[in-house]
C-alpha cells in the first residue's frame, strides 16, 4: 500500500461522503414499490432538482479532470461545444419535452418505434446500452486513476469501493434516490470549483489582475484557431460539434429523457432542462479557467511539477500539494461525487431500457412486480460489468484491444441524431429510408474510423490504424463525425423517401 496524499482529516471526508451516497440509497429505499417510482420517481420531484441532476450528470467528473487539464494544455477551445448547448436548446425544449412527454411511457426510444417500426426503437436502445456502458466503465477508470494516490491504494480498490457504492445507492434508492443524490453532488461539484479559483486567483503573487495578465500574454483564455480547417481542431469544428452534441444529448440521451419524465407537468420539465443547461456552461467555463489558472500558478511561482507529469495529472497534483488539510478532502469528495452523479444515472438508465426495450415485450403480461425486481437485477449487472470495464482498461492502461472495441461501439450507434432529426422534420419519413440512412451512417462512420483512429497493437510496430488506404483515408478531425454521421444518414433517408 503507497503512502496516502491526504491527512486523515480528507480521507475522513472523502469516505462520509461515499458513504452519505449509501445512506441516500438506503432513505429512498422505502419508498420503491413500483416502476413507475423506481424509474420516474412517482412524476412529482421538483423542477430545480431535477435540473440539478440534469447539471450533475452533464458535468461529471471527467469535466473535474479533462477541462482543467485541456485549458493549462491549450485554449478553451473544448468549450465551444457548451457554448452551443444553450443556443441549440432555446429553440428545441419546447418542442422535445412535451413531445417525449406525450408520446413515450418510459423509453426515449418508444417515440422511434412510433415514427419508424421496432427496428428503430432496437437499433436506438442498443447504440445507447452499448455507448453508455463503453462511458461507465472510462468514467470509473479514470476517476479512480486520479483518486488512487489521494487514498494511498491501488486502483482496482479504488474502482470495486466506488462501484459497490454507486450500486447500492442506484439499486436500493431507484431514480429519486439518483436525483436527489446529484443535488448534493451538483452543490460539491460547484463548492470544489469555486474553492480552487479563489486559490488559485490569489495564491500567486499580484493577485488576480497578474493572474488574467498572464493568461491573456500567453493567449490561455482563447476559442481559436479561427481557421476554416476541417481537419484541424478549430473554432468551426467544435461549433458543429456542439450544435449535435446539444440534439443527441437532449434529443436522443435516456439520462437526459428519463428526467422530463420525473416532473409534475411539462411546464415543470421545461424549466429543469434549462436549469440544466444554463447551470452546465458556467460550470464548464469555471473548470476551464481552472486549467488557465493552473498554468498561471505554476509559470509564476516557482513551484515545480514532476517531471513528465502530463496535463491533465497537474489539477490533482496541485489538490494534493497545495490546498490547506480539510480543503482537500473537499475536493477529492467533490471528484468522487462527479463519479457518483454519472454513474448512477446511466445505471438506472440502462435498467429502465431493459425493462422497458426488451422484457415488458417479451413478457407483456408481467406483473410490476416482476418488472421492478428485473430492473434492480439490472442494476446490478450494469455496475458489475462497469466495474469490470474500468479494471481491464487499468489492466492494460486504457490502450489495446478495449479500445478497438469502443471503437466498434460508436461505428455501429452512429446516426441516432439523424434518425432523431429525421422523426422532427419529416411528415414523409419511411422505413426503407430508414434503413439506408443507418446503413450508409455505420459504413462511412467505419469508414471514418478506421482509416484515421491509430491503435498500439502491442507488436511493437507502433500505433497504427486498422484500414490504411493512403491518400483515402479520413483526414477530417474524429470531432467533424458529430456533425458528418447525422447529416449524411438524413441526406440518404430524404433522397430515399422520394424514390420509394
Amino acid at each position: 500500500m503507497n503512502q496516502p496524499l491526504m491527512h486523515w482529516v480528507d480521507l475522513t471526508i472523502v469516505i462520509l461522503s461515499v458513504l452519505l451516497a449509501i445512506g441516500v440509497g438506503l432513505y429512498f429505499s422505502r419508498r420503491q414499490k413500483s416502476t413507475d417510482n423506481y424509474f420516474a420517481g412517482g412524476r412529482n420531484i421538483p423542477a430545480w432538482a431535477i435540473g440539478m441532476s440534469i447539471f450533475a450528470t452533464l458535468i461529471s467528473s471527467v469535466t473535474f479532470l479533462a477541462y482543467p487539464g485541456a485549458a493549462y494544455a491549450s485554449n478553451w477551445i473544448l468549450l465551444v461545444q457548451g457554448l452551443m448547448v444553450p443556443l441549440i436548446l432555446v429553440a428545441l425544449i419546447g418542442i422535445i419535452v412535451p413531445l417525449f412527454r406525450r408520446v413515450i411511457k418510459l423509453s426515449t426510444y418508444e417515440y422511434f418505434e412510433q415514427r419508424f417500426g421496432l427496428f428503430a426503437r432496437i437499433y436506438g436502445s442498443l447504440a445507447f446500452i452499448l455507448t453508455h456502458f463503453s462511458k461507465m466503465g472510462t468514467v470509473f477508470f479514470l476517476v479512480s486513476m486520479a483518486m488512487a494516490p489521494f487514498l494511498g491504494i491501488d486502483i482496482y480498490t479504488v474502482i470495486i469501493g466506488l462501484g459497490i457504492a454507486i450500486i447500492i445507492l442506484t439499486l436500493l434508492g431507484g431514480i429519486e434516490a439518483v436525483i436527489w443524490m446529484d443535488v448534493i453532488q451538483g452543490f460539491m461539484l460547484i463548492g470544489g470549483g469555486i474553492i480552487c479559483v479563489l486559490i488559485l486567483l490569489f495564491k500567486p503573487e499580484g493577485g488576480p489582475a497578474e493572474v488574467f495578465n498572464t493568461a491573456f500574454e500567453f493567449n490561455k483564455i482563447s476559442f481559436g484557431p479561427y481557421d476554416w480547417d476541417l481537419t484541424q481542431l478549430t473554432f468551426i469544428v467544435m461549433t458543429l460539434n456542439g450544435v449535435f452534441y446539444a440534439i443527441q444529448k437532449y434529443g436522443t440521451d435516456q439520462t437526459i429523457v428519463q428526467r422530463y419524465l420525473t416532473a409534475k407537468d411539462d411546464k415543470a420539465a421545461k424549466k429543469a432542462a434549462y436549469i440544466g443547461v444554463f447551470m452546465s456552461v458556467p460550470i464548464w467555463t469555471l473548470f476551464m479557467f481552472i486549467g488557465t489558472a493552473l498554468f498561471v500558478f505554476y509559470q509564476t511561482s516557482g513551484a515545480a511539477l514532476p517531471d513528465g507529469i502530463k496535463a491533465d495529472q497537474v489539477f490533482p497534483f496541485f489538490i494534493a500539494t497545495e490546498l490547506p488539510i480539510g480543503l482537500t478532502g473537499l475536493i477529492v469528495a467533490a471528484l468522487a461525487a462527479g463519479a457518483i452523479s454519472s454513474l448512477d444515472s446511466d445505471m438506472n438508465c440502462l435498467a429502465a431500457i431493459g425493462v422497458e426495450d426488451y422484457y415488458v415485450r417479451f413478457k407483456p403480461k408481467s406483473t410490476d412486480k416482476q418488472r421492478l425486481r428485473l430492473g434492480r437485477i439490472l442494476v446490478a449487472i450494469s455496475g458489475v460489468a462497469a466495474v469490470g470495464v474500468a479494471m481491464i482498461y487499468a489492466y492494460w492502461g486504457g490502450e489495446g484491444v478495449l479500445g478497438v472495441v469502443f471503437e466498434l461501439y460508436a461505428i455501429f450507434s452512429a446516426g441516432i441524431v439523424g434518425l432523431f432529426l429525421l422523426g422532427l422534420l419529416s411528415r414523409r419519413a419511411n422505413k426503407q429510408g430508414l434503413y439506408v440512412g443507418i446503413a450508409a451512417a455505420v459504413l462511412f462512420t467505419a469508414y471514418a474510423m478506421l482509416t484515421s483512429t491509430k491503435f498500439d497493437f502491442g507488436d511493437g510496430l507502433g500505433k497504427r490504424v486498422l484500414l490504411d488506404l493512403g491518400n483515402l483515408n479520413f483526414t477530417h478531425h474524429k470531432y467533424m463525425l458529430g456533425g458528418i454521421q447525422p447529416c449524411h444518414s438524413l441526406r440518404c433517408r430524404l433522397f430515399c423517401q422520394l424514390l420509394l
